[in-house]
Formats: C-alpha cells, sequence, structure tokens
C-alpha cells in the first residue's frame, strides 16, 4: 500500500493546543467496525458502550521532563538535548540541538532557565551517533533522579501554548517513568470515570511501553510496508497476561487504551496459538492493514496525524476507507485532534 493512502487534509486550526477541563469533557466518536452510523458523545459517556467484564487495557508508562539544556566542555557552548530512550544503565539515545557535538564530545547538564544551581547536573559524554543522526550519551551518574529538577516535559512540535499545568500532559493512572510523549488516549480518564467503571463491573489492567518520539513521526517511505518502526520498551506481566487470557476464554472483550496497549498486547500474543504470554523487552511490532489482530477487540484511540504509523494502526482495526471518512466527518464537526484533542472508541 501507499503511504499517500493515509493522508487527509485538516485545517490547522483544529489542532488541539490545551486540554479540556475536566478531562472526560473531550467528545467522543464512536466507530462500529460492522458499518453502523457513527455516533458522537461525550468521553464521560463512553460508560455507556461498556459492558460488565470488558477488560479495559491502559499503558501506565509516565511521561519525564526528557528536554534537557546543557553546555559543552570545556567551551561553554549552549547545547538542548531531547532524550528518546534509555539504552543502558546510564546511556540515553537523544536528538541533540547545538554545533559539532560529536563523538567524544562531554556535555554538562544546566538549569534549563540559565540561572545557577546548587546541585551540579550530570555531565554526559557522546559515545555513538546513530543511524538516525541522534547521539548515544553515557552520563557519569543517573539521569532519572535529576530530571525533575533539571528537565522539561516534552510537548509535541504541533503544540504552541504552554502547558500551565504539567500533569495534564499525564494519565492520572501513570506510574513508570519513561515515555518522552504520554500514552493520550488515556488522557481523558478521570478517577472518578475509572471508579464508575469498576462499579459497572468493567475490569482494569495495565501494561508497560515507553514511548518514543518515532511512534509519531510521518511515514516517508512511498510504500508503508518499507518502513521501519522505531523499537520501544515494554512490558506485560505475567498477572496482567493471566487476567487477559482468563477474558480472552470466557469471550469477554479485551479494550486497548491506546495504540501503545494495542502493540504491547499484539506483541505479547506472538508465538502463542491462544492469547497473550508474559513478556519484557523491546517491541518493533507495525501494525498496517492486512495484519491479523489476535488480542484486541476494541480501542479507544484519539485522532492521528496523517501518513502516520498510528493511523495506520488504527486503518488496520477498523479499516482504512472507513477510518478516513470518520477523519472527514470530524472535520466537518470541528473536533479537536492530535494530544489534546477529542477521542474515538471503536468497536
Amino acid at each position: 500500500m501507499l503511504t499517500q493512502d493515509f493522508d487527509y487534509e485538516l485545517p490547522p486550526e483544529f489542532i488541539a493546543q490545551t486540554p479540556v477541563t475536566p478531562r472526560d469533557a473531550s467528545r467522543l466518536m464512536v466507530l462500529r467496525r460492522d458499518g453502523s452510523p457513527i455516533e458522537h458523545r461525550r468521553f464521560a459517556d463512553i460508560l455507556e458502550y461498556l459492558r460488565p467484564g470488558d477488560l479495559l487495557v491502559a499503558n501506565e508508562t509516565r511521561v519525564i521532563p526528557a528536554r534537557l539544556a546543557a553546555r559543552k566542555v570545556p567551551t561553554g557552548g549552549k547545547v538542548e538535548l531531547l532524550l528518546l530512550a534509555r539504552r543502558g544503565p546510564r546511556t540515553w539515545e537523544s536528538l541533540v540541538k547545538g554545533r559539532r557535538v560529536d563523538v567524544g564530545q562531554v556535555v554538562q547538564i544546566v538549569p534549563a532557565d540559565g540561572t545557577e544551581h546548587a546541585r551540579p547536573g550530570p555531565q554526559g559524554t557522546v559515545r555513538e551517533i546513530t543511524a538516525s543522526g541522534g547521539r548515544l550519551i553515557e552520563f557519569d551518574s543517573a539521569l532519572l533522579s535529576h530530571l525533575d529538577e533539571l528537565g522539561a516535559v516534552p510537548l509535541p512540535p504541533y503544540i504552541h501554548e504552554p502547558l500551565a499545568d504539567p500533569q495534564r500532559y499525564q494519565t492520572v493512572y501513570a506510574e513508570s517513568e519513561g515515555s518522552v510523549a504520554a500514552p493520550t488516549a488515556g488522557l481523558h480518564f478521570t478517577p472518578a470515570l475509572l471508579s464508575q467503571a469498576k462499579d459497572l463491573g468493567v475490569e482494569w489492567a495495565t501494561v508497560l511501553l515507553h514511548i518514543g518520539l518515532d511512534t509519531f513521526r510521518p511515514v516517508h517511505e512511498q510504500r508503508i510496508e518499507d518502513h521501519v518502526i522505531h523499537s520501544e520498551y515494554c512490558r506485560l506481566t505475567k498477572s496482567t497476561s493471566c487476567r487477559i487470557n482468563c477474558a480472552i476464554r470466557e469471550g469477554r472483550r479485551v479494550i486497548a487504551v491506546g495504540t501503545t496497549s494495542v502493540r504491547v498486547l499484539e506483541t505479547a500474543a506472538r508465538g502463542v496459538e491462544v492469547g497473550v504470554r508474559p513478556w519484557e523487552g523491546a517491541t518493533d511490532l507495525y501494525i498496517y492493514p492486512g495484519f491479523d489482530f489476535r488480542v484486541v477487540d476494541g480501542l479507544i484511540t484519539n485522532f492521528h496525524l496523517p501518513r502516520s504509523s498510528l493511523l495506520m494502526l488504527v486503518s488496520a482495526f477498523a479499516g482504512r476507507e472507513r477510518v478516513l471518512a470518520a477523519y472527514r466527518e470530524a472535520v466537518q464537526r470541528r473536533y479537536r485532534f492530535y494530544s489534546f484533542g477529542d477521542a474515538m472508541l471503536m468497536l
């Protein structure tokens, strides 16, 4: 298939710049794979589409303050780092903005506002230039312990408004630090809505996938089959696999909260006749039309960028023509798109 087959027109004013309040006040498009008419609701109404025994599976990853200011040692030249993924105990793959940051260059992390800080940030040494032009940087101490005081949360490049409350770019159930972008489908849930779902008899389970920026980048190859997706760390525990397999055996629906949860579930299903197995490690699972979904019965997701692997994933789940028609209707009805935008429920 051609990448251009996953393009669509979106007026820039439909790209959401700020989150709605409360979280579950966002709009919800309900798209059924059987061809039933599209429904337009509010996210808080999602409980009307869930059944007792449904198992919602969400990504518990937590976004880290991955944007860092630094200076080159010894020259003092300014550098900006954007952490992409942890590649070892003290090594991170990073995008680097600055002149001549070559292998062997030492950088000193500094406060983003340029002020002096009581505790100096760690130093890092560039060990390798990656194939995509990033840098593998080995730091002299564990970087995570410094991020809260020295880093800033990196918002997607299409968001131009400052975020008043950084917690709005975290899900209310975020636990494990490691993502540089939020699993945005989960941003619509509130503690009250989760409690109401539980009272309804809906079950809740979490998996983990630390999201890198490549997840959101457009596919540039002419043929989608030629694209190579960036690998990301994921985990599905034994206890969660038991709960998923129990739901499958009993004929209950497994509904993924977000495309990253889909990738974890379907990764853990590989090599298994029925259900999933416990899994921990890197996944490079690339889902596009023609993919055989073995676990996921429903999907909660946001509206995705044109030509992106995420748009291809939801098209694989619900059909390209149906999805693109839904996107055109969303534009006509002035839905809000992307990370802080509205949601879609696919059943």
